[in-house]
């Protein structure tokens, strides 16, 4: 299925999990893409696996530091001049840090605003007069289910997720008259390099029953970053192009 083969789009996050998985599928349905990450060696293993795909030819990989608006400014320029406009851009960069809230530091929480909440709007906001050249422009933005439903130890991960949730709004309704579509992704229980390290990001006496709803009611466990990925496409192509100011939840069922 090539749906998207007239399309250029802009991934951050693209060095792995959800973002890397994401980049390949758009590529294999046919678009030109952009991946960007602060992670360089993530990028050249997402380089890799496009070229086993026979589909790197498509793909160029850059730096970016989403945090910083110079940083920003300066790969969503070069996106546009190597792809010769913009028609999407995927807000797939996050990070997550876990503390007991009244342990938070202040330094923790505004590490984890800048780069999910304030990193998704310079990114937005830098690549906006590119897409809504186009008449067609998608803004694919990242929130989760930590934005709607309680995740322990994660106060400044959910607050930056539901930031992303109203931002996603706010931009659909200013911008629908000129074309452009924002639409939230809400992914829960999905195998990502976030979730497969949350061992690490939480405190070490986390009661881990606390995360037990967070569990996928469909069988087969948790599955790959893939199942996201292919719902980002859809949202990229046509299939897509009368959904905008909304979200879709991809959790299997977690939380109903």
């Amino acid at each position: 299925m090539m749906r998207l083969t007239d399309r250029r789009v802009l991934i951050t996050g693209a060095a792995s999990g959800i973002g890397q998985a994401t980049a390949l599928r758009l590529l294999a349905e046919g678009a030109r893409v952009v991946a960007a990450d602060v992670a360089e060696d993530g990028l050249e293993q997402t380089l890799v696996l496009a070229t086993e795909q026979g589909v790197a030819e498509r793909l160029t990989v850059t730096a970016v530091d989403i945090a910083d608006e110079g940083s920003v400014n300066s790969v969503v320029s070069t996106a546009v001049a190597e792809l010769g406009g913009l028609d999407a851009l995927v807000n797939a960069a996050a990070i997550l840090r876990g503390a007991h809230t009244h342990d938070c530091s202040l330094e923790l929480w505004n590490r984890v605003i800048a780069v999910n909440l304030t990193g998704t709007f310079l990114m937005t906001r830098a690549a906006l007069p590119a897409l809504l050249e186009t008449g067609r422009g998608v803004v694919v933005n990242f929130s989760s289910t930590a934005a709607f439903f309680a995740h322990p130890f994660m106060a400044a991960y959910s607050a930056s997720k539901g930031g992303i949730f109203s931002f996603t709004h706010s931009i659909a309704q200013e911008y629908a008259k000129q074309g452009l579509r924002a639409v939230n992704v809400v992914p829960g229980g999905i195998s990502s390099g976030i979730t497969n390290n949350i061992g690490g990001l939480v405190p070490a006496d986390t009661d881990w029953d606390l995360f037990l709803k967070l569990t996928p009611a469909l069988p087969g466990g948790i599955p790959g970053p893939e199942k996201v990925a292919g719902v980002v496409a859809m949202l990229v192509s046509d299939d897509g192009s009368f959904i905008t100011g909304t979200e879709i939840r991809v959790d299997g069922g977690a939380h109903q």
